[in-house]
């Protein structure tokens, strides 16, 4: 049973490797001579660094949130490692994170046990007959593995001082429906590579080709009619319609073949909420009729396969290496990270905090945070100003949004309390794959406990050391993890042009999330009401319909173009982060009585605003694969980091008039083009 989070904003995905400790921001050497600003700002920029950086077999994609990762990678390895040298005490934290890493890392007791360690569980579904199957579907949910649907407490997007209980879509392992219906060469390649994957898995979990065959064909057939009645990415992004409240007794009505009081009391182990949100109608109601029309032959052969896809990351390497098999084709990877890494990403996974506190304690210095709290003040100070002067929303609107924008709770850094982990049981004796099922239990245990209780809201949703940061809706905060706050992003010893461009960038673009097309649909307590005028909304629609027209005319491949429309919440936060955070350093360079045009104030021979604008463009230098980039043009709300440069730039005449841009420069877009929302 895993509860689907709908709302919160991430700045970036990010993958990780390893590199050096002190990090820079604008590197002049990497700038290309070559290709004026006006031509292409991306490639001015980053070309030097995208040579210097190439592509290795490890990576479908490497940017500069790589670099950052390395770092903070490189920072937690040190940590582990230093606490498994410590000799701890059975029981303690550094035992259970020392015990976790050195399982993940012992493929020998792996390779050795094979598929053993889920083998009872697999024998249980097989063997459970006719009468007991609706036990098995309970026993499936409680297990961690959520078939045909998902559920579980979350924050009320109509009280978010109180958990509502919601029923989503779910069970489909490849997550867009297109991967199982469109039928383009590109999707057509992926459902094939599934079918391997599952076929391997499960003769890895010791099936014959034959029985592998027909569980692939029934996990097919099972996901492929949940693919069919599940909303598109577009559709996901309108938040007001996945708000539908109905009784217990409405649910019953609704889905009949489940029977929904033993599913909470059996399955969460609490007493049947009086009400439930449904988050996706059509979905649920797929699952209901799977659940009835489906053999038991083909609903087992379903839950065999969730079980082994679950379990794979901690049995052997024969099932780490189909699933890499697997991500060559959705990724173009071509070689898999090191397994210390994959070790650490699952020990982060298990006891994310524990890990944290130590992180925070060796690399955070208080300057850092000090420095933070007087840059989010001073953007949230721009964002009003700009607020205040929109010529396209009415006061009583505008009122409404400064109340918001006023109510920002800012974290920053790490959480006031961290978890407590005394609870969860790690035990050396028994397999990887036992440990990490407890690990799964205990999550599972700790978001249940929370239902009938008021919401914490100090709680975070990213662990310190995770390079990224997010905006969450439900409880109207912007949080800023540690180790975002490194170069390219923070670098104490660089300009201030440098740093509004980049972390200045990053905390207004979260701030603008509040008031993206999604954020926009809650008020300053975190509450989905409706504090616009309509005619403030129609306006808000028509700039963001244009916004949306400007990347779908980008051609990210051939015959493949961005979509607007899924990546709008991320394309609205990155102009609205550009425009807020350079008025911000513009203030603070007024107080300090530094004149930005004047020579004193260039920064290595780049004026003060060319080094905000560049290191803007810094942040999203990267190398990608061709099939990364078709892969997160299909998955991922974020746009490709070369348009959340060159598309958004050409929205603002600053850029225009720093870098001397003018009409007939490719980068030049005529004012009755541009689009500026906050």
């Amino acid at each position: 049973m895993k509860n689907k989070l709908i709302l919160v904003s991430l700045l970036a995905v990010a993958g990780m490797t390893a590199q050096a400790e002190h990090l820079k921001s604008l590197n002049p050497a990497y700038f290309d001579a070559s290709t004026p600003a006006g031509t292409d700002f991306y490639t001015h920029v980053n070309r030097g660094w995208m040579e210097a950086h190439p592509l290795t077999a490890e990576h479908a994609r490497y940017g500069q949130f790589n670099i950052l990762n390395d770092s903070s990678e490189a920072r937690v390895q040190r940590l582990v490692l230093n606490l498994a040298e410590t000799n701890p005490e059975p029981g303690s934290v550094a035992f259970k994170v020392s015990t976790i890493y050195n399982q993940a890392m012992d493929s020998t007791r792996r390779n050795r046990e094979g598929a053993n360690p889920i083998k009872a569980d697999l024998r249980k579904i097989e063997t459970t007959p006719h009468e007991g199957m609706e036990d098995l579907f309970y026993w499936m949910h409680a297990s961690y593995a959520s078939p045909f649907f998902g559920a579980g407490p979350m924050e009320d997007m109509a009280n978010s001082n109180e958990y509502a209980m919601y029923v989503s879509s779910g069970g489909m392992s490849l997550g867009d429906r297109d991967y199982y219906l469109a039928n383009d060469e590109t999707n057509r390649k992926v459902r094939e590579a599934f079918k391997k994957l599952v076929v391997k898995q499960m003769q890895n979990a010791g099936y014959s080709k034959k029985d592998a065959n027909r569980i692939m064909k029934n996990v097919m057939k099972v996901e492929t009619a949940l693919a069919d009645s599940a909303w598109t990415r577009e559709q996901s992004r309108n938040i007001p319609a996945m708000y539908n409240p109905r009784s217990l007794e409405q649910l019953k009505a609704m889905f009949p073949n489940i029977n929904w009081d033993r599913f909470f009391v059996e399955t969460m182990q609490i007493e049947a909420p009086e009400n439930v949100i449904v988050t996706e109608i059509s979905s649920v109601n797929q699952a209901n009729n799977l659940l009835a029309t489906l053999t038991d032959r083909e609903i087992k052969d379903y839950y065999l396969w969730k079980y082994v896809a679950q379990a794979s990351s901690y049995l052997s390497d024969d099932f780490a290496n189909a699933a890499f098999e697997f991500n060559k084709v959705m990724s173009g990877v071509q070689q898999q990270r090191p397994r210390w890494k994959r070790a650490l990403g699952a020990t982060e996974g298990a006891m994310g905090e524990a890990i944290g506190q130590l992180y925070v304690e060796n690399y955070f210095p208080q300057s850092s945070k000090d420095y933070m709290v007087g840059l989010v003040e001073n953007l949230r100070t721009a964002l009003g100003k700009h607020i205040i002067n929109l010529d396209w929303m009415t006061d009583d609107t505008k009122l409404n949004a400064i109340k918001k924008l006023n109510a920002f709770t800012v974290k920053i850094g790490y959480p006031d309390k961290w978890k407590d982990y005394t609870t969860m049981e790690i035990d050396p004796a028994l397999s990887y794959y036992e440990n990490m099922h407890n690990v799964s239990m205990w999550h599972q245990k700790e978001m249940l406990s929370k239902w009938g209780k008021p919401v914490d809201k100090t709680e975070w949703g990213m662990t310190p050391q995770t390079v990224n940061a997010y905006y969450n809706p439900m409880a109207n905060e912007i949080v800023f993890p540690a180790a975002i706050l490194q170069a390219p992003f923070f670098d104490p010893e660089a300009s201030d042009a440098e740093n509004y461009g980049g972390i200045g960038v990053v905390i207004g673009h979260e701030m603008t999330h509040g008031f993206d097309d999604q954020g926009s649909n809650f008020d300053a307590e975190g509450n989905m009401v409706e504090w616009w005028t309509p005619e403030d909304k129609e306006a808000f629609e028509k700039k963001t319909s244009a916004l949306v027209d400007q990347f779908n005319a980008v051609e990210v491949l051939p015959g493949l173009y961005a979509n607007g429309f899924y990546t709008l919440g991320e394309n609205i936060a990155d102009q609205g982060g550009l425009r807020v955070a350079m008025t911000a350093f513009l203030d603070a360079q007024k107080k300090k009585g530094v004149d930005v045009n004047s020579p004193e104030a260039l920064i290595d021979g780049l004026t003060p605003l060319q080094a905000f604008y560049m290191n803007y463009a810094n942040l999203w230098a990267n190398n990608i694969r061709d099939e990364e980039i078709r892969s997160l043009t299909t998955g991922d709300v974020h746009s490709l980091g070369r348009n959340r440069v060159n598309v958004t730039l050409r929205n603002l005449a600053p850029f225009f008039n720093a870098f001397s841009i003018t009409d007939g420069d490719a980068m030049f877009r005529p004012e009755a083009e541009r689009v500026i929302i906050w």
